[in-house]
């Protein structure tokens, strides 16, 4: 069954009560040392329909300049179960660290970004519920655009319809990378959509948002509300949904600057 994913979010967006654990522009040379002052620890946290392997050129780019940058893995079976799996790399770290999340991947940040380790949160073309809101709610008023559509399975796990992959997912990526990405794809749980999240990480520590302004997984008027609504400091990339690859430079300038602001941005 092939349908959009704001058609499937609606099909499923059904509060799952199961309670969540509390938890406690211009680019930079990139041999450039981390200033004593800076966040030195970096968490990247994947999307939906993805793993930590697209984060590669972000990991590269910021290493080179001095940081310390773990890739969580998540599993896309529920929100609880990626955000425990967010919460096991911020426990690893040793001292305060920059969150990052991309697309479904801001949900996850958004719920365990209230770890007393993370300074600041960073969303890349991401999704930033309230606490008491649903990841679905966000799509209401807004249209998907056709590119973007979403075969979920009879176990209501979803993924990108494939020869809709490129156009819809990462249309400025070459096709061989766009080819990788689509063969590598996790199947989420669509369900994960209907869970409300218990915490808004971003209503206390400060925000920025790196929007890709080609983005074809969402309606660029959602991205540009959800970001102005946490008041994240917002760049704009001329960039598909897969700019987190396909525009690293980019995506690591904004991390570094929320790296070496948020102590001093802190709500």
């Amino acid at each position: 069954m092939f349908r959009t994913i704001r058609n499937i979010i609606l099909a499923t967006a059904v509060v799952v009560s199961a309670p969540l654990p509390a938890i406690a522009q211009t680019s930079k040379s990139p041999n450039e040392t981390v200033a004593a002052a800076t966040v030195k620890n970096i968490v990247l946290v994947h999307g939906a329909f993805a793993d930590g392997s697209g984060w590669r050129a972000v990991h590269q780019n910021l290493t080179a300049r001095g940081y310390h940058v773990t890739i969580v893995q998540n599993p896309l079976t529920s929100l609880e179960d990626d955000v425990a799996a967010t919460r096991r790399v911020l426990d690893r770290q040793d001292g305060p660290a920059i969150l990052v999340g991309h697309s479904w991947g801001g949900t996850v940040i958004t719920e365990a970004g209230v770890h007393p380790q993370v300074r600041g949160l960073v969303y890349v073309s991401a999704l930033s519920p309230d606490a008491g809101e649903t990841t679905a709610q966000q799509y209401e008023g807004y249209t998907t655009p056709p590119e973007f559509v979403i075969e979920t399975g009879a176990d209501g796990y979803g993924v990108v319809k494939s020869d809709k992959f490129a156009a819809g997912f990462a249309a400025d990526a070459t096709e061989a990378d766009a080819a990788f990405l689509n063969a590598s794809q996790v199947p989420i749980n669509m369900s994960v959509f209907g869970t409300k999240l218990q915490h808004a990480a971003w209503r206390t520590k400060p925000s920025w948002a790196v929007i890709a302004t080609q983005d074809r997984a969402f309606d660029q008027r959602m991205l540009q509300g959800m970001a102005k609504r946490i008041g994240a400091k917002v760049t704009n990339v001329t960039a598909s949904h897969a700019l987190y690859l396909t525009q690293p430079t980019a995506v690591a300038d904004v991390i570094d600057e929320a790296a070496r602001k948020s102590l001093a941005n802190a709500r």
